[in-house]
């Protein structure tokens, strides 16, 4: 967990006072309809059978600023359809969502009947300060909610910059331990592990990685989804 401290510390370098939901808003015009759809197309094409990946999010998911194609769900079809599995990853990920967005969302991603969803919640409520409590009961909701519909689940866990108290980040880091025991899910540690806090590889936002970035989290989620996923 250390390494992950470090590397979100450098990560929030300048942004301590700004949370990632104001830095989005301050970087962009207001959203039209077309915009806040997914970017990954969510309705099957036609006599495309393929279990669907569901990616469920935030900005990170939605691929903030990067250019259509280009968010990680993007590159995790590419890496899928590299490796020969034959799942259709959906992006249902949209800028600025909480916890209780996606709580609130829950039909989008029951509507597109997963088998796996890759589950991206809780970076907001964090950086607003929001109460973890609060966070940790939505999630808990959409994961039942998933799972009584007979798909698996991948937690994405996340961190929070250092100025947010030891105390707050530690509750906020525990929640996906928690649930991940509870529920027996599949859980990434560090989503943007190896991509926080590399200026190369993270958009001038220092919140939202690049195209370059976005690939390594693919790889990132395809070694926890990986064991999931079989081969027809």
């Amino acid at each position: 967990m250390l390494a992950v401290a470090a590397a979100v510390s450098l990560w929030a370098c300048g942004h301590q006072t700004q949370p990632a939901e104001e830095a989005e808003a301050s970087n962009r015009a207001p959203a039209t309809p077309s915009e806040l759809a997914p970017t990954t197309q969510s309705q099957a094409p036609s006599g495309d059978s393929r279990p669907v990946i569901a990616a469920f999010g935030d900005s990170l998911s939605a691929g903030f600023g990067l250019d259509p194609g280009q968010s990680f769900p993007d590159d995790l079809q590419r890496d899928l359809d590299a490796a020969g599995y034959k799942y259709r990853v959906v992006n249902l990920g949209v800028s600025g969502d909480t916890t209780t967005d996606g709580a609130e969302r829950l039909p989008s991603v029951l509507a597109v009947r997963p088998a796996i969803v890759i589950l991206e919640f809780g970076g907001n409520d964090g950086l607003r300060g929001l109460p973890v409590a609060a966070a940790k009961a939505n999630l808990e909701k959409i994961i039942q909610a998933i799972q009584s519909s007979g798909a698996k689940v991948v937690l994405a866990g996340m961190t929070l910059p250092r100025n947010y108290g030891p105390e707050y980040i530690h509750a906020f880091e525990q929640m996906y331990v928690a649930l991940a025991d509870r529920y027996k899910l599949a859980r990434i540690p560090f989503l943007l592990e190896g991509v926080g806090g590399n200026p190369n590889l993270m958009q001038p936002d220092g919140i939202h990685p690049t195209a370059q970035g976005a690939e390594i989290v693919a790889n990132t989620v395809m070694r926890y989804l990986a064991p999931l996923l079989r081969k027809s």
